[in-house]
């Protein structure tokens, strides 16, 4: 039986496809418009070629879009593969240094044809756990600007309202609704020292604080009167106005990420799945949205814990050459994932006693802190495929039997 092998070239306002059979001629080649006709006239191709459009796998560079969203919706399996790996491919096909759309689309149905083995289709996740993801990946995007924008207001106080600082001197101090509530009102040293008692105490309770307000507001009344470095009042009132915009920045990111994080509670509250991801040591929120939404529910994606723990970037790499044999952690992973393991198994410290004592073991037996984690995330990710599996809450005693060394001692 001839295969068939599809290509998409993806862009902003048209698409380039190609497909070619298993000796790599070229079948059919079209231009498509990002539209409902163009996606209609693309299956209409792949039809032709064969009556069974849905044997022909579809090879492109990215697994968002509306044309990716169209063939996933029409059950034509589509296959994301890397840009980096795709540009290696080219030079398979010529040696002279050249690219086009048309070509383009070709080299990806080659890619699939010649090494389609090594390359999944894109997971058949539920449109929930895609929501989830699409939420939680907003939800980090947003934290993480609130935090960018925070240290340059931090970085902007340093320059003219040390007393600012001195204040909530913490690292996410200036995220602190009182923080943000009295710089608002006062954004300038000059300002600051101007503010009463009474006012701060305003201040404070206009902010959500309830306790020890008196004494907060006489910490800050004599923090903002003490003696200090001033900059000329021209440069200090425009300074002044760089922060309060600054502020309203952070204002903004900071309310949209408590937005965007309740309405990623939701989705996830309704989701089969939910309550073993929360069951698992150290899961909250948070970190129950980012793993449920990056990991997805189709339950043929990771046939094996192994697997799992490699997507996850909880195995490492082994160099051997000759007579050199290193281990190394990877690198080129999936950063939500890297980044929620890490929080993930930290987390996990203080709420599993088995989590406990195989971070204590491996920091015993030279583990650095960061190394360390990854073991126990590996560990964690185990559970987590045999709970998800079975379809089974987490169970202490059977992720971590006394005194027995982690099942998997491969991910070293």
């Amino acid at each position: 039986m001839a295969r068939y092998f599809g290509g998409l070239d993806w862009g902003e306002s048209h698409h380039d496809m190609a497909v070619i059979d298993q000796d790599g001629t070229v079948v059919t080649q079209l231009r498509i418009t990002n539209t409902a006709d163009g996606l209609a006239e693309l299956l209409a191709a792949l039809r032709q070629v064969k009556r069974n459009r849905r044997d022909i796998p579809i090879g492109i560079e990215t697994g968002r879009g509306l044309i990716v969203a169209g063939l996933r919706k029409a059950g034509q399996p589509v296959v994301v593969l890397n840009p980096t790996q795709v540009a290696r491919y080219r030079d398979r096909l010529s040696a002279q240094r050249k690219k086009s759309d048309r070509s383009d689309a070709k080299l990806l149905a080659h890619v699939l044809r010649v090494d389609g083995d090594a390359h999944r289709p894109v997971p058949a996740s539920t449109p929930r756990a895609e929501a989830i993801r699409e939420l939680a990946r907003a939800h980090r995007k947003t934290t993480h600007d609130a935090r960018h924008t925070a240290a340059r207001l931090r970085s902007r106080l340093h320059e003219f309202f040390p007393a600012a600082l001195d204040a909530w001197p913490s690292q996410g101090g200036l995220t602190r609704s009182d923080a943000r509530t009295i710089l608002t009102a006062a954004p300038t040293p000059a300002k600051a020292a101007r503010l009463t008692h009474r006012r701060l105490e305003d201040l404070l309770t206009a902010a959500g604080r309830t306790r020890q307000i008196a004494d907060e507001a006489d910490r800050l009344f004599h923090l903002f009167r003490g003696r200090a470095l001033r900059q000329p009042p021209e440069i200090e009132d425009a300074m002044g106005h760089q922060s309060s915009a600054l502020l309203a920045q952070l204002d903004v990111a900071l309310t949209t990420a408590a937005r965007l994080l309740d309405q990623v509670e939701y989705l996830v509250d309704q989701h089969p799945q939910a309550p073993i991801y929360r069951s698992m040591p150290g899961v909250g929120p948070i970190l129950t949205g980012r793993l449920l939404g990056e990991l997805g529910d189709d339950p043929g994606r990771f046939a094996t814990a192994r697997n799992l723990r490699a997507y996850c970037a909880a195995t490492p790499i082994t160099w051997a050459s000759g007579g050199s044999h290193r281990h190394s952690h990877r690198r080129n992973a999936n950063p939500i994932l890297a980044e929620a393991g890490h929080l993930w198994a930290f987390a996990a410290l203080t709420r599993s006693p088995g989590a406990r004592a195989l971070y204590d073991r491996r920091r015993e037996a030279g583990d650095r802190h960061a190394a360390a984690l990854r073991r126990l995330y590996a560990h964690l990710l185990g559970s987590l495929h045999h709970c998800l599996r079975h379809a089974v809450p987490y169970s202490e005693s059977r992720a971590f039997p006394a005194n027995d060394e982690p099942a998997d001692q491969s991910t070293q």
